[in-house]
């Protein structure tokens, strides 16, 4: 390695260092480097004097400008707020059927609830509100207790089957674990609820057993007719819409085991005006091709 040796071409000291023929030199670290180091240095001294900058406990030193960005932030909220006020007003006072019937109120109902809903509702429900295994699909007219706005937002409110006071309660017996019906007698009640949805492929034999085991057992909730009952959380079984699912294997566990459903009540998260938005928007979500 050579020592002091300085490169014929630039007069730089080289470091002693070769790489296959290449020489590395020891060139100065630039000018500018060093300004802009220097003036770096001089605004954050500034910066540390005039702005809020240094703990001191329980505190910080304020600066000597006094800029506390709080300030802004609380005006923007209280400027916000009072923007929303105009609407949110409103919705407060005025009946579902009027907030429906007002474009201008409809287009701040469908903003600020798809944000709600975002938040609370979509980790169950989906994103686009068409359920999931377990969670209902609340874009079509199948609801368990009454899709009205009213009805929704007394759902919000309470929840099904969750903590509060008043929730909304609903228990499907477990018809097989319990020893109600046999294996035999649950495999003609799927044979009779899949027909009704127009599923084929059961015997005609054991779809009208299975009707009069349905009668027998299951009417009282779910209806002669199998159209459910909003009153007590008893689902449609006519349509094609299934919370857990459809297929004969997946029916014949929830006859078998039951369901309980759960929802948490909203009341301590949600205000009475965001519950009542949510609820407009919900119901607003329903297409009409999903009868």
């Amino acid at each position: 390695m050579s020592v002091e040796e300085r490169d014929a071409h630039t007069g730089y000291l080289t470091t002693g260092h070769e790489w296959n023929g290449i020489k590395e030199l020891n060139t100065p670290v630039p000018r500018a480097v060093y300004f802009f180091l220097i003036l770096a240095f001089l605004f954050g001294v500034g910066y540390w004097i005039l702005m809020p900058t240094w703990p001191t406990g329980t505190s910080y030193t304020k600066g000597l400008l006094g800029f506390d960005q709080r300030i802004f932030v609380t005006e923007d909220v209280k400027q916000a707020a009072a923007e929303r006020a105009a609407w949110t007003d409103r919705i407060e006072k005025e009946s579902f059927a009027d907030i429906q019937k007002d474009p201008r109120l409809m287009h701040d109902v469908r903003e600020t609830g798809k944000a709600l809903f975002g938040d609370n509702c979509a980790a169950c429900h989906g994103r686009q509100a068409t359920g999931g295994k377990g969670f209902p699909n609340l874009t079509t007219n199948s609801w368990l207790w009454g899709g009205s706005p009213e009805q929704i937002a007394e759902t919000i409110k309470v929840g099904i089957n969750s903590t509060h006071p008043e929730s909304r309660t609903s228990q499907m017996p477990a018809f097989g674990r319990d020893g109600i019906l046999q294996r035999n007698d649950i495999e003609k009640v799927v044979a009779y609820l899949r027909s009704l949805s127009g599923a084929s492929g059961a015997q005609a034999g054991d779809v009208t057993a299975g009707q009069k085991i349905f009668a027998d057992n299951c009417a009282s909730c779910h209806g002669e007719d199998a159209k459910g009952n909003s009153e007590t959380g008893a689902p449609n079984l006519t349509d094609r819409f299934w919370i857990y699912g459809g297929d004969p294997q997946t029916i014949y566990t929830t006859v078998w085991g039951g369901r309980q459903g759960h929802m948490p009540t909203w009341e301590a998260r949600l205000s009475p005006v965001e519950r009542k938005i949510l609820a407009i928007y919900t119901a607003d979500l329903r297409k009409p091709d999903q009868k």
